[in-house]
């Protein structure tokens, strides 16, 4: 428990940080309403050709990439969860993260590799006598990217799933001797079913508001979705009114689908246990090897397929002479500094607001402000996702546009976007961690009167510092892989690794841009090792 003081303190700080959230998050959507209002009614760009046509494509891909995503994951799920003991299932699911943590154009470019008209897949083909049937530009590059980001979030938690059915069911399906069709209706389809809907939202909402892929991959105006036609609204065409009218379309968008992804949000039921481990019997029979491990090499090939093709491409794209450019220690620079920067705020803003939360809950049930308050703190989140980078990004420089120089606050705006983008991951890792350590120590640290920089140095940052440090290792590497603030607000003065990348991809610059992916994609994971390796061994006692 926390003295009176402190609790009016952290409760203080929180509402700071809320009210700093909200100003942030209400000016640029402000911004957007108010310039909207302001054009001229002679013409109607909401019901344009162009505004329904990227509206279309943008829900076409969404779905398809979904649909695709899911229907790939549910049986390589199934087949991990079957096959528990074969040589490299660690190395596997650990696979299956990487793509979380890699930054898309990274990624983007090793899909070229892979998939484009020189590449591995198409160079076969020809060889078969195929004239070149693939195209990684337009619809089809853009599927294949989001398949290979969200399949293997979908397979992951799926997999969280099916590894929660009890070994009961598994004992008694192996005694009645059920089929494997069997089994899969009555036992794991259920599991799988009670949360497909929310996984099927959460990767619909990712592809809705993907950016670096779509603009790297589209192929065109055929193929962009709403926060590519913002971009070259704003960087190329300038035309804010359309600008506006699409980041206002996108925010509906993206609030439609928080909303539906909170209805068909829950916990399933529980089945009946004793709580013994989980013990499955794995699928017997030739076909069943021969399926499940099909499908386990297949998706394993087509992850890797474009990891070692970056890693390959970067070892022979003579690093030492980019190491050499100036242009290219800056971006180096420029990049390290933000993203620590974005990462410690975020941290920073996260940390209060878990504070803050647990400060209210003991007044929540007598004060109806406490209780307001906790209610927005866990929603802060939720707002966060609702307005995208692209689209915060857009409202901002609306906004800025004609009273600053709106590239010279370039790194403030980039830092400043990137810190709230990175904050609901980062209280997923704080908050679960924090109430452990608060369980713990509270009480006694109370008692010896320990508070202020005493508390958080002899108490707080010993008990909590695995967390602190996973935490600020996701902030940073979702923040040296971001693209969608900076493609907006980079400049010749503010150049990071994925703008630098960009320029070089834009002038055909291959051999460049495979050792800038090379450098940033060996960063982004190893942090993201760093912080698997912290969720797994430490206290934090997140569930990224």
């Amino acid at each position: 428990m926390l003295g009176r003081r402190q609790t009016l303190t952290s409760i203080t700080a929180g509402y700071a940080v809320l009210v700093g959230m909200a100003v942030v998050i209400g000016a640029a959507v402000l911004a957007l309403l108010l310039a909207a209002a302001g054009f001229s009614s002679s013409e109607d760009p909401i019901f344009s050709a162009y505004m329904w046509k990227v509206t279309r494509f943008t829900l076409l891909q969404a779905f398809l990439s979904t649909f695709l995503s899911v229907i790939v994951a549910i049986p390589l799920a199934r087949s991990l969860a079957r096959r528990q003991t074969f040589f490299g299932r660690k190395w596997l699911l650990r696979l299956l993260a990487i793509p979380i943590g890699l930054p898309p154009i990274v990624a983007a470019l090793g899909l070229i590799e892979i998939w484009g008209q020189k590449g591995i897949v198409n160079t076969t083909l020809v060889a078969m006598g195929m004239d070149s049937p693939i195209s990684i530009y337009g619809l089809t590059g853009i599927l294949i990217a989001h398949v290979f980001f969200n399949m293997p979030l979908a397979t992951r938690l799926l997999l969280a799933q099916l590894d929660r059915v009890p070994s009961e069911h598994w004992r008694n399906a192996s005694q009645l001797g059920l089929g494997q069709w069997t089994v899969f209706r009555l036992i794991e389809w259920p599991f799988m079913r009670s949360h497909l809907a929310a996984v099927s939202g959460l990767v619909f909402m990712l592809c809705v508001t993907s950016f670096t892929l779509v603009l790297l991959l589209g192929g065109g105006p055929a193929a962009t979705t709403i926060e590519v036609a913002i971009y070259q609204a704003l960087r190329f065409d300038f035309d804010p009114q359309r600008a506006v009218i699409l980041a206002l379309i996108q925010l509906l968008l993206t609030a439609l689908l928080l909303a539906l992804f909170v209805l068909i949000g829950g916990t399933p039921e529980e089945d009946a246990t004793l709580g013994q481990p989980a013990l499955r019997y794995p699928g017997r029979g030739m076909f069943a090897r021969i399926s499940d491990f099909g499908l386990i090499a297949a998706s394993a090939a087509f992850l890797v397929a474009p990891l070692v093709s970056i890693v390959l491409s970067g070892l022979f794209s003579d690093l030492a002479r980019l190491l050499g450019e100036a242009v290219v220690w800056q971006a180096i620079t420029t990049s390290l500094v933000i993203a620590m920067i974005a990462a410690v705020l975020s941290v920073s803003m996260a940390m209060t607001l878990v504070r803050a939360r647990y400060a209210a809950q003991p007044l929540a049930k007598q004060n109806r402000w406490a209780q307001l308050f906790r209610i927005c703190a866990s929603g802060a989140s939720s707002l966060v996702l609702l307005v995208p980078p692209i689209v915060l990004g857009a409202g901002w420089f609306v906004l800025l546009r004609r009273q600053v120089d709106i590239f010279a606050l370039a790194p403030v705006i980039v830092i400043v976007i990137n810190a709230m983008m990175a904050l609901p991951f980062v209280i997923r890792v704080l908050e679960p961690a924090h109430t452990t350590h608060m369980a713990r120590t509270a009480r006694l640290t109370a008692s010896l009167g320990i508070v202020g920089l005493a508390r958080l140095r002899l108490i707080d940052w010993p008990g909590m510092r695995r967390a602190f440090l996973l935490a600020t290792a996701f902030a940073m590497a979702l923040s040296l892989g971001d693209l969608g603030a900076i493609a907006l607000f980079g400049s010749q003065d503010v150049v990071t690794l994925p703008y630098l990348l960009l320029q070089r991809m834009g002038s055909y610059r291959t051999n460049d841009a495979a050792g800038l992916a090379f450098m940033l994609g060996f960063v982004c994971l190893m942090l993201m090792v760093f912080a698997d390796r912290g969720r797994r061994s430490g206290d934090a006692g997140a569930q990224l």
